[in-house]
């Protein structure tokens, strides 16, 4: 029996514990102080602790997660989604361990991931491509002379990475340095390199993605198309298959040349290339993302292919089930139920899930890494679930849709499931009038959220760690910090509420205060932006809730609590 180590958490994790299960694999799950009783710890045959409550010391530390497949005895990786799934260095660091690496080669990742060398790939083979830079931007300046040039609006983006962190769509040229640094910013928070490039931006375009599977050996099956226009802060929110309204020209056009990108890259296992398509019919290549894709399920309703079995297959040798792209049947949505308060910006929500009530019925699957009870991290994504509809016809979807949207019902943190029911009864979302693009909700929709109830803030999760000596067996213990203060004797306090001091500013969300827009001492008018916090993977800008001198009471750096004092502005 083969052990695959689950480089991941949450819902990923538990989706690809499902398919080794079904696959006869053992699993082997991982985690951070946070997650020690996470869902898919819970699932998982087994449990290797990574020892750290951040980011960096645990999901992606390549050290830590090489360390826990030795422990386990681990014979292959699966990344998941995000954290290290597109890092060239860490799929190299696994086949150098002994380890099967279930993803693309380390030169694929390194070819595809590499915006920049993907745009020369899509060139050489005649993709269709929009005017930009195929080199790393020196600084600021470059980005103003190529807006300067080739006019606007474009987009500043990382060229590692994805997952709409570190891409910045600018308008207005004095806005090109700013984006710029923000773009930077975050590239480096999200993937650990900061190099950008810029391109021009199609204004209001759809965004379209095609399915691919390959064989490593330069063998590529398109597995399906998908669109995913429904966006905010170029994040995806409702992604949808077969793409619709697409002619038979334009999805060929799409289909052959992710084909061919992937083919000239020798490209192996599952992957998504993405493309952009103008109101006018333009359509621009846009990147490959090496990896498998949060939005997976809907090409699986509309085709039947397990693409996580499908990796498997590929990883271990038996190359993938299709020689031809199979025709969907009927057509399936995908809901990404993130704890965010749409009414609020879509800012991040992390809390205790106290009420989960959970969809059911014909066409309905929901995808988690939570129940009720659990607790969405602060330090980690915001996303509790993805729900999946499947029906015979877009139509019929959307009706299954609305059904569904209506029985969920989460309580504890803000969720976006009130925009969703929202967006499936717009008149630009019909089959008839289909008219989204990805400005679409903050152009159209987002005036119309209300805010939600703010949620209590989440208690330390973390764990004590001291050694003890079992059979005589030095080993280190872990204790959840809120059991020892029980131990202790200590009764927990309430959380401390914010004083009304109309004159404070405070965080809006827990985060990291990643800059200061305006100088201590500056004179602010209430509605500017003048912070900006770094929240759940995303930056966050922080408005001045009255006019008046402002004066920081946080430096940049500081880990900011729920409500924590940002400022006071008197």
């Amino acid at each position: 029996m083969k052990k695959i180590l689950i480089a991941n958490r949450g819902e990923i994790a538990v989706r690809v514990i499902r398919a080794c299960t079904e696959a006869g694999y053992a699993s082997i799950a991982v985690y951070a102080d946070q997650d020690a009783d996470a869902l898919h710890v819970r699932l998982a045959d087994e449990a290797v602790g990574l020892g750290g409550s951040t980011a960096s010391s645990t999901y992606l530390s390549i050290d830590a997660l090489l360390d826990a497949a030795r422990t386990s005895g681990a014979d292959a990786v699966h990344p998941g989604y995000g954290f290290l799934s597109e890092s060239a260095a860490f799929a190299r660091a696994v086949e150098d361990a002994g380890l099967v690496w279930i993803g693309p080669s380390p030169e694929s990742i390194e070819a595809l991931g590499d915006k920049m060398t993907a745009r020369r790939i899509a060139q050489k083979v005649g993709a269709p491509l929009a005017a930009g830079t195929d080199h790393a931007l020196e600084g600021p300046a470059e980005a103003v002379a190529f807006a300067e040039e080739h006019g606007l609006p474009i987009a500043i983006k990382a060229a590692f990475g994805g997952g709409g962190r570190g891409l910045k769509v600018v308008r207005e040229l004095d806005e090109v340095a700013d984006a710029f640094d923000a773009a930077t910013r975050e590239a480096i928070v999200a993937f650990g390199r900061g190099e950008c490039f810029v391109e021009r931006f199609l204004e209001s375009p759809r965004h379209v993605e095609v399915q691919v599977l390959g064989d490593g050996q330069g063998g590529v099956v398109v597995v399906g198309d998908r669109d995913c226009s429904m966006q905010r802060r170029n994040q995806k929110l409702i992604e949808e298959a077969p793409a619709p309204g697409l002619t038979d020209e334009q999805r060929e056009r799409i289909h052959e040349a992710a084909r061919r990108i992937c083919a000239e890259a020798g490209y192996r296992s599952a992957g998504t290339v993405e493309f952009l398509l103008a109101a006018d019919g333009t359509i621009s290549f846009l990147e490959v993302n090496t990896r498998l894709q949060v939005e997976h399920p809907v090409t699986e309703e509309v085709t039947g292919v397990d693409l996580v079995r499908e990796q498997f297959r590929i990883a271990f040798g038996d190359g993938p089930s299709l020689r031809e792209t199979p025709r969907p049947l009927g057509h399936a949505f995908e809901f990404r139920i993130n704890a965010e308060d749409p009414g609020r910006g879509f800012l991040p929500s992390p809390a205790r899930i106290d009420v989960l009530r959970i969809p059911g019925g014909p066409g309905v699957r929901w995808d988690s890494g939570v129940e009720a009870g659990d607790t969405v991290q602060p330090a980690f994504d915001s996303m509790i679930a993805k729900l999946i509809v499947y029906a015979d016809s877009r139509e019929a979807a959307l009706v299954r849709a609305r059904r569904a949207l209506r029985e969920l019902h989460v309580e504890g943190p803000a969720t976006v499931v009130g925009f969703g029911r929202l967006a499936v009864d717009a008149p630009e979302f019909s089959t008839d009038g289909f008219a989204v693009h990805t400005q679409w909700i903050e152009q159209v929709l987002l005036p119309r959220l209300e805010p939600q109830l703010r949620p209590a803030p989440v208690e330390d999760a973390g764990l004590a760690r001291f050694p003890v000596e079992i059979d005589g067996r030095r080993v280190m213990l872990g204790l959840p910090t809120a059991l020892l203060s029980g131990f202790a004797g200590a009764a927990a306090s309430a959380p401390q509420q914010p004083t009304a001091d109309p004159a404070e500013l405070r965080a809006p969300s827990p985060g990291t205060l990643v800059r200061w827009l305006v100088d201590d001492g500056a004179d602010v008018a209430e509605g500017d932006a003048v912070a900006v916090l770094d929240a759940m993977k995303m930056e966050t800008q922080v408005i001045a809730h009255r006019s008046g001198t402002i004066a920081h009471r946080a430096e940049v750096g500081a880990a900011l609590a729920p409500d924590g004092l940002l400022a006071t502005i008197a």
